[in-house]
């Protein structure tokens, strides 16, 4: 869900980044549960059971359910779903989209240059980098409790281990939702642009609308005519990139950017108005890309736990599950 306050405030301030809302929970869900359904064999089997795809789609709405919390709160978090890229694919005329700082601070201070801050321009690629790490940290701590427990030296540390292992696999499972949030949100167009709602008040050559397209678009559309199976049937082969997370953030995020044009262009000709079948085929085309991706990016988070470190003192992964070390000290704490 795009900010409240910059909902109320929309069009009070030329070059405001007010934003609307995010896809709407039926599409929120379709990414979650259709990601999960589409993960490999050799992913754990607590993570392809019905149930957890079930979840992992309730929990990808949690982003926005939580919205009015507070004003701390809404104002902290708000912007983590968006990011206003301008038409040059830069971050409201500051940082390029494809080639962001590598962490929070150094991104305020680009914006900051620029006479901009990420209260207003937005920080979905971080939202997204955040979780991801998270969730191979989580992927590691679920590995060597669980490679622990195979050959813990006492039956209550082996209890203790399986314990430590189920209680991760409900945060793990907590941090796929909000991962599957903001991927989804990262593929809808309306969120990498500043044209969030409308053209705004930009030059506008081609006569692009200026009305508030994106709730209609992202949430009655979806809600009233995309099919759940029609979203699996898109959902792409399983691609490694070959790269760093932050590096397929930017790529995934480009790839929507490019296509906001191609949005506008759309609904000039009549394709999201009510049963005309192009908008639902775009809104399809972008859910199975949030699932595509979403996928892809669990995977790499799973692969990448093998090599982390856990507990303290830190103990590698790799080596608990060879059985070199022991992680019970580390995982309980030895302090």
């Amino acid at each position: 869900m795009r900010r409240l306050i910059a909902i109320l405030a929309a069009g009070a301030a030329a070059g405001s980044a007010g934003q609307a809302a995010a896809w709407g929970g039926a599409g929120h869900r379709m990414v979650g549960v259709v990601a999960m359904q589409a993960l490999p064999a050799d992913l754990p089997l607590f993570l392809r059971v019905p149930d957890a795809a079930t979840e992992v789609g309730e929990l990808s709405r949690e982003p926005d359910r939580s919205k009015g919390a507070g004003k701390l709160h809404d104002s902290d978090r708000d912007p983590g779903h968006f990011v206003d890229v301008d038409d040059a694919g830069l971050v409201f005329g500051g940082p390029p989209l494809s080639t962001l700082p590598p962490t929070r601070e150094a991104y305020e201070a680009a914006l900051r240059a620029a006479g901009k801050h990420s209260w207003v321009a937005g920080s979905l690629p971080y939202s997204m980098i955040d979780r991801s790490q998270q969730l191979t940290k989580d992927f590691a701590y679920w590995r060597a409790a669980k490679a622990g427990a195979a050959f813990a030296s006492s039956p209550e540390r082996r209890a203790w281990l399986d314990e430590d292992r189920r209680r991760r696999e409900g945060l793990i499972l907590k941090t796929l939702g909000e991962l599957s949030h903001f991927v989804a949100d990262g593929s809808q167009p309306l969120h990498v642009s500043l044209h969030y709602n409308g053209w705004g008040d930009y030059p506008n050559p081609r006569g692009y609308t200026t009305a508030r397209i994106h709730g209609p678009f992202e949430g009655e559309l979806v809600k009233g005519g995309v099919d759940i199976a029609k979203v699996r049937a898109g959902v792409a082969p399983y691609r490694d990139c070959a790269c760093a997370l932050e590096a397929r953030v930017t790529a995934y995020l480009t790839s929507s950017w490019k296509l906001v044009e191609p949005l506008y262009e759309l609904e000039k000709a009549g394709g999201l108005a009510a049963g005309d079948p192009r908008g639902v085929a775009f809104a399809t085309e972008r859910l199975s890309a949030g699932a595509s991706e979403l996928r892809d990016m669990i995977v790499m988070a799973w692969q990448a736990s093998d090599t982390a470190e856990v507990g303290w003192k830190p103990v590698k992964v790799a080596d608990v599950e060879a059985g070199r070390v022991d992680p019970y000290d580390a995982l309980y704490g030895a302090d």
